[in-house]
């Protein structure tokens, strides 16, 4: 009688293995691969089903999980969506094939579709915000370690709060708050590195793998930097791959006292992008992102790879619009009262987006067109508690590389451009003082 059993399950797996094989979805599925990419897929596959111990036929949760190494509640949602939520804890060659079809090759409505789906733990259609809480933990576990990303011990609550307030929530009332897909859009436009890391997880994981790349900060051990792990995480995420590396602090007022010339003689005397970090005496980080070194000018210079962006209370960054070009400033010992000593980010004199004066008594802040920003402290004048800056390290031949094969400022953008108008942050930015 058992073996009878056993013969009728053996039936229906082949009869269930030969409908998935010649259905119409798997078939539409690899046409979208080459023929080496399949047979790729086909190894990995045979590879994670030996390791499942399934004769080949399917790969477990465990292993699967294993295997993209992702931590949390977020490996769980993937592996559910993979199996195509059979809840029979298999994957089998035809959904992985099929997975990776919308995953890695289907069209932007296909991605954004699976990736809201992916951040709805729940499946219930829509993200409510403890499962936008738990799919920061879970993406903060995976890039920095579990160890690290403990709340309360390696990760502060904070933090990740800080990442998920930067999600618009929704409500109807009779529901728990809510990111809504077009909100979840929005999200992941400023919160990059988070886009990046969610639009990653079926690619075998490695030191390469975008949105996983943390920068290793080169810090003195006695110097209190506020830069932490999953801040640099998040800095990064808009920045290419030659510039998330390594990056090394420059200066930091604790130590190097509250002067403009040491300040801006350290800034100089290394040269290259840098990035700029301000806490203020409320509790407020924040700060901007210089692709070119600091030079003494008396206008704006700069391109549209600079970028603001704030830690807490809230994590965002905000880009060039292109609506000017008032990306950086530095003016030094002028005496003109039209050209402010000091450095700053955007907006216009006077009215910057980011402001510190060479007295360095206090800064300034304000909303502004160049990058879209709110302004970034509680008030427009604030007091300053620290500032540190950190140079990008780059090397040389892989950052000419990076320049060949990149192409021009304004092709670099575009996807971020039509992002933007997408989600009509472009009209709205224009409407910022």
């Amino acid at each position: 009688k058992r073996e009878r059993e056993r013969e009728r399950e053996r039936e229906r797996e082949m009869g269930n293995k030969q409908g998935r094989s010649s259905s119409p979805e798997f078939l539409s599925a690899c046409r979208r691969f080459s023929t080496s990419e399949l047979q790729d897929l086909r190894a990995l596959f045979v590879s994670l089903a030996s390791q499942s111990r399934s004769d080949g036929e399917f790969i477990s949760a465990s292993v699967f999980q294993a295997h993209y190494g992702i931590h949390g509640s977020l490996g769980s949602r993937l592996f559910d969506l993979v199996s195509f939520s059979r809840k029979d804890q298999r994957v089998y060659y035809e959904d992985l094939v099929m997975s990776k079809a919308i995953y890695e090759k289907g069209s932007p409505d296909e991605v954004e579709k699976f990736t809201y789906q992916l951040v709805d733990l729940l499946g219930d259609g829509r993200v409510q915000r403890s499962e936008a809480e738990a799919v920061v933990l879970s993406t903060l576990e995976t890039v920095l370690g579990p160890k690290d990303a403990i709340p309360g011990a390696g990760l502060p609550e904070s933090s990740i709060q800080g990442f998920v307030d930067a999600a618009e929530l929704s409500t109807d009332g009779n529901h728990e708050a809510y990111v809504s897909d077009l909100e979840f859009r929005k999200w992941c436009h400023l919160i990059p590195s988070l886009k990046k890391f969610l639009g990653g997880l079926l690619t075998s994981p490695s030191a390469d793998v975008l949105g996983r790349q943390v920068p290793q900060l080169r810090c003195p051990e006695n110097i209190p930097s506020f830069l932490k792990r999953e801040f640099a995480w998040h800095i990064s995420g808009i920045l290419p791959q030659v510039e998330t590396q390594e990056w090394s602090l420059l200066y930091h007022s604790s130590v190097h006292g509250l002067s403009f010339n040491t300040f801006l003689s350290r800034l100089t005397s290394v040269g290259g992008p840098s990035v700029l970090l301000i806490k203020d005496e409320d509790g407020n980080m924040f700060g901007g992102y210089a692709s070119q070194s600091w030079e003494r000018h008396h206008d704006f210079f700069g391109d549209l790879k600079c970028f603001l962006f704030s830690l807490q209370p809230r994590s965002a960054i905000y880009r060039a619009t292109g609506a000017n070009n008032n990306m950086l400033w530095c003016a030094v010992n002028y005496t003109s009262e039209s050209i402010p000593n000091g450095i700053g980010f955007g907006g216009q004199k006077n009215h910057f987006g980011i402001f510190l004066p060479a007295s360095l008594d206090r800064g300034h802040a304000f909303p502004s067109v160049t990058f879209g920003n709110p302004c970034l402290s509680n008030k427009s004048t604030f007091n300053i508690d620290i500032i540190e800056c950190w140079g990008v390290v780059l090397d040389t031949e892989e950052s000419t590389k990076a320049s060949a094969s990149g192409g021009t400022i304004l092709e670099r953008f575009k996807e971020d451009r039509n992002m933007l108008n997408m989600v009509g942050i472009a009209s709205a930015s224009n409407s910022v003082g």
